[in-house]
């Protein structure tokens, strides 16, 4: 028993060509196109960071070569508080330190600010119950913050000993003065030791 013959592709190819031969090129159906691969947006997007990357490393290279970075604050000084105790609220208090800002923010960090300033305060004023008032001021502000619970940082800020302040205050006062008085004699020691041609040239500025 013979096997059944599968037909020859050589007719159908015949009958392709006189089909396409008879119809018009304007009604043949379009052969069909394989779809375009994506593109690899991995290769691309790291394409793109190589290339911002190689821009900026320039930039850098060249303001370098003219000096932009020369003379920048607190160039060669170690950063200020690198080896303090670690503070969250850090941020807060160097900005109101740094900007002298008063009354805003939690009192945790704005007497935290003036206690740093305060002494500066006191050396301002002349008379010793000025001091003793604004002394009394701060402790009082200092065990009301202590007592409120809002929330917020803990209040770190030691009461000031009224009495050994206005001792230190008075100290002040008198190393400032000692100071003052040396300076004008070393002026006036100065001013003896010129010529009286230096004294007036000296009267006339120059």
């Amino acid at each position: 028993m013979t096997g059944r013959r599968e037909p020859s592709d050589t007719p159908l190819n015949v009958a392709r060509y006189k089909i396409n031969r008879e119809i018009p090129a304007s009604e043949r159906p379009a052969p069909e196109r394989p779809e375009p691969a994506e593109p690899n947006t991995n290769e691309a997007g790291q394409a793109m960071m190589d290339a911002r990357a190689q821009y900026v490393e320039i930039s850098i290279q060249q303001a370098m070569r003219r000096g932009d970075f020369d003379n920048l604050p607190g160039t060669g000084k170690p950063i200020p508080g690198l080896d303090a105790p670690y503070d969250p609220d850090w941020w807060i208090r160097q900005k109101i330190e740094r900007e002298q800002i008063t009354g805003l923010g939690p009192p945790a960090l704005t007497l935290r600010s003036e206690n740093a300033g305060l002494d500066a305060r006191l050396d301002a004023v002349a008379a010793e119950r000025q001091v003793r008032e604004i002394l009394d001021d701060f402790n009082r502000r200092v065990v009301d913050a202590r007592r409120q619970l809002r929330g917020g940082p803990p209040v770190v800020t030691a009461l000031r000993d009224v009495e050994m302040e206005i001792a230190r205050w008075q100290e002040r006062r008198e190393a400032a003065r000692i100071e003052r008085d040396a300076a004008r004699d070393r002026a006036a020691a100065a001013l003896a030791a010129m010529t009286w041609r230096q004294r007036r040239r000296a009267k006339r500025g120059g």
